[in-house]
């Protein structure tokens, strides 16, 4: 009789729960289907457009340093003078051997107009003279080179070489950045490539945004400029260079940050947010069948709206979809419900004005 009573009960509960879902009401609704636009970010360096190594060209004591760390300078200005001795030498050695072969050159032609000498010594006499002037314009090149001028406007870098010090032909003394412009470089996945390049020039798509290490937009907007020539076969991803104008030098070399690019999405699968709930890292739904069945069915999430999700995978679009109530129902429950448009339902939702 005991457990007699008990199946009764348990049955008399099932019913009433049964019942209860099939009176309440149930509010539902359908995906919103259109074409938009979402903001995805990706990591990115940042690289002066121009950011180059300062090496010796010429063996030398370090003897004067005309600039320090991080300040700026322009092009042409007096950077590092290498101790120029000995080169001085060369280049008055090579002069006087100008001067000398001149003067023979000179000597040659009188004797030769007198035919005291043959054609073939006047030539020699004119080559020995070329020759000379060679050596000087190289002596000459070798001493501008104890003098390291700035190349371009820019900003000096670490500096690897000291007053005084020994410098061998090659040695790296500093770098100089050119920091007027930057170049920003992201991956991107081959199926956002694709997007982009069907759609950027009626979405205006090479337009982005640099969201800095601090959280804070920059204040400049870039343009996507470049796109190398290969994907990486190990990630899947290709390179984008955006270009950044940096009046305030606020950029530097080797600074990290995201992009924020625009990515255009054909016929986007658009629910709220609380129509979903989560079980076991995965995300689900409710769909509500013509026979009022509601069953349970994953979803892949592509992007995450302001109580927005845009859906992926696992919704078509036309299905209805439990809105509210979601925790008060179980896989093959059948309910009552009323339908509520999707644009009314978004109305409602508290999302930030454009």
């Amino acid at each position: 009789m005991l457990a007699g009573l008990v199946v009764l009960v348990c049955f008399t509960a099932c019913k009433q729960h049964k019942d209860n879902k099939e009176t309440a009401k149930f509010l539902v609704t359908t995906p919103l289907q259109t074409d938009t636009v979402i903001v995805k970010q990706y990591v990115s360096q940042v690289r002066s457009i121009r950011h180059i190594e300062v090496r010796s060209q010429e063996r030398g004591y370090l003897e004067k340093v005309y600039v320090d760390e991080g300040q700026y300078v322009r092009k042409g200005q007096l950077l590092f003078q290498i101790m120029p001795l000995l080169y001085n030498a060369e280049y008055d050695k090579a002069q006087a051997e100008v001067e000398a072969a001149n003067i023979e050159l000179q000597n040659t032609k009188l004797l030769a107009e007198k035919n005291v000498v043959s054609p073939n010594e006047l030539a020699m006499s004119k080559a020995k003279l070329s020759k000379a002037k060679a050596e000087l314009a190289l002596a000459q090149t070798h001493l501008q080179f104890t003098r390291i001028t700035a190349p371009f406007d820019g900003f000096v870098d670490h500096l690897n070489l000291k007053l005084g010090s020994l410098v061998e032909e090659g040695d790296l003394i500093t770098t100089l950045s050119d920091n007027s412009q930057m170049w920003v470089y992201f991956n991107v996945p081959e199926a956002e490539y694709l997007n982009y390049k069907s759609n950027a020039s009626t979405h205006n798509l090479d337009r982005v945004q640099l969201l800095m290490a601090n959280q804070q937009l920059f204040n400049q907007d870039g343009k996507v400029e470049t796109i190398e020539a290969d994907f990486n076969n190990e990630t899947g991803n290709i390179a984008f260079r955006a270009t950044f104008p940096n009046p305030d030098n606020l950029l530097r070399n080797g600074q990290t940050g995201n992009i924020l690019m625009s990515v255009p999405i054909k016929n986007a699968v658009i629910i709220p947010q609380k129509a979903t709930f989560e079980i076991m890292d995965r995300r689900y739904v409710y769909v509500v069948g013509k026979d009022k069945v509601v069953k349970l069915t994953p979803v892949t999430v592509l992007a995450e709206l302001p109580d927005l999700f845009i859906i992926q995978a696992g919704l078509k679009g036309n299905e209805h979809i439990l809105l509210e109530g979601i925790r008060k129902v179980q896989d093959n429950d059948k309910i009552a419900y009323e339908y509520e448009d999707i644009r009314k339902v978004l109305g409602s939702l508290e999302l930030p004005s454009e």
